[in-house]
């Protein structure tokens, strides 16, 4: 395992760019296999979860060519069916949990998908059966291998349009429902399908592939199947995750941090979010500055005059991915936070090694943890952790840039993930962070 070596308590300065979208990327990627014509991605961003991503795709026989720094060519002209029943498949399929996103597209033109129990963060369940039932819907036989754990889907006959009314807006599970539906006969219509901008991405996608889709940004999805869809050029757009720990890290540390292209129009409540938090953000064009924070930032309270509760919820609620950088970001804010994480019962538990660190922080349950700020009268001390999953694993980074002394966190493969090249891109605004392999 590598580990970094942060010595903290230092103040950042620069301009920092956002990588592309990882969650965007996993499902743009699986979509290529739709067509046997060339699909030409850009800013895709160079991680852990996309790369593995990108050789399970070369394995099944897709042609692959890097073109320039984040930017590809995929063909799927000539694909190996038999490689999604090997060995070899069942082991790298369950160590990424965004593989689930090619039963769709393959279940869609060739009439069968399958896939290995997947894997990722350790965050609690997350459950396929959104997955599963959109595509029995749309026609498909469902079986499931329980002693290799081993999932399938198969329509010999094709797949046939149906109204489903989904039973949680699961962003990958609309993802996988709607690439089968692209090319299934007749008309589709997906209820409380998830809205996210990464899902609007992929449907426009496909749109310039020859779908089509009505109600894109919406929770209702409308789809009339076509017989084929065609090659297109898409680029991938800038990380909200992202851009979101920047503004953590820029308030934590009392930097002056400016962060490029962010694409406003698609951060939703993010900004606002933060602001909630007393950080000050400032829209420049298409970038976000964020001053430095030397008199500190005070939470909000609501207009009765009770503290401050930010919970996650579907989009355009605020994505559960930044509620860890809300929580870290809370420890040194003046006031109180009740941090409520709704979709996942395990996302809360790194706050053991933030309360290491002298944070005040009750985890009231698996789904909520009350923050009281130190308004920076008591800094946190280094210490050694373990990063968890990726977006605890930031949090403790950047806790560890704001803390005072020398941390270090093990299992930084959890961040690599997730966030490309981080520690080169830290020290070029002046953190003081080591990796050591």
């Amino acid at each position: 395992m590598a580990t970094f070596q942060i010595e903290g308590g230092h103040q950042l300065k620069g301009d920092i760019q956002p990588q592309g979208a990882k969650n965007e990327a996993l499902q743009i990627l699986c979509a290529v296999l739709l067509t046997p014509e060339k699909v030409t991605i850009s800013n895709v961003p160079d991680i852990i979860d996309v790369n593995k991503l990108i050789m399970i795709l070369e394995n099944l026989g897709v042609k692959v060519e890097k073109i320039a720094k984040g930017e590809f060519t995929f063909q799927a002209d000539e694909l190996d069916l038999e490689y999604l029943e090997s060995e070899k498949f069942k082991k790298e399929g369950s160590g990424l949990r965004g593989s689930i996103m090619i039963v769709g597209p393959l279940l869609a033109r060739f009439g069968k998908g399958y896939i290995p129990r997947p894997g990722g963060d350790k965050i609690g369940r997350r459950r396929l059966d959104t997955h599963f039932e959109g595509f029995i819907k749309l026609g498909a036989t469902f079986r499931y291998n329980r002693e290799e754990r081993f999932y399938g889907v198969e329509a010999p006959n094709g797949l046939t349009g149906a109204y489903m009314l989904l039973d949680e807006a699961s962003v990958t599970g609309t993802a996988n429902i709607v690439m089968a539906a692209v090319l299934a006969r007749g008309t589709t219509t997906i209820y409380n399908a998830a809205c996210e901008p990464y899902l609007q991405q992929l449907c426009k996608m496909m749109v310039r592939m020859g779908a089509n889709i009505q109600g894109i940004g919406s929770n209702m999805l409308i789809i009339e199947g076509v017989e084929k869809l065609g090659g297109c050029d898409h680029r991938v757009l800038p990380d909200m995750i992202e851009i979101g720990s920047w503004i953590g890290l820029a308030a934590m540390t009392k930097s002056e941090i400016t962060i490029k292209n962010v694409s406003w129009d698609d951060l939703g409540v993010i900004p606002n979010t933060f602001r909630k938090l007393g950080i000050t953000l400032e829209r420049k064009g298409d970038d976000i500055y964020i001053p430095a924070h030397t008199d500190g930032y005070q939470v909000e309270s609501y207009i009765d005059g009770s503290f401050m509760t930010i919970s996650d919820a579907p989009w355009p609620g605020f994505t559960p991915d930044l509620l860890s950088i809300i929580l870290v970001v809370a420890t040194q804010a003046k006031g109180e936070l009740m941090v409520h994480q709704k979709m996942f019962e395990s996302r809360l538990f790194f706050t053991d090694k933030l309360i290491d660190m002298g944070a005040k922080v009750i985890l009231c349950d698996p789904h909520r943890a009350t923050v009281i700020g130190h308004n920076f009268q008591s800094t946190l001390k280094a210490t050694t952790m373990t990063s968890p999953d990726i977006r605890a694993g930031i949090s403790l980074l950047i806790a560890a840039l704001s803390a005072k002394g020398t941390s270090t966190i093990h299992n930084i493969e959890q961040i690599d993930r997730g966030y490309e090249n981080i520690d080169e891109r830290l020290r070029a605004i002046g953190a003081k962070i080591t990796r050591i392999d």
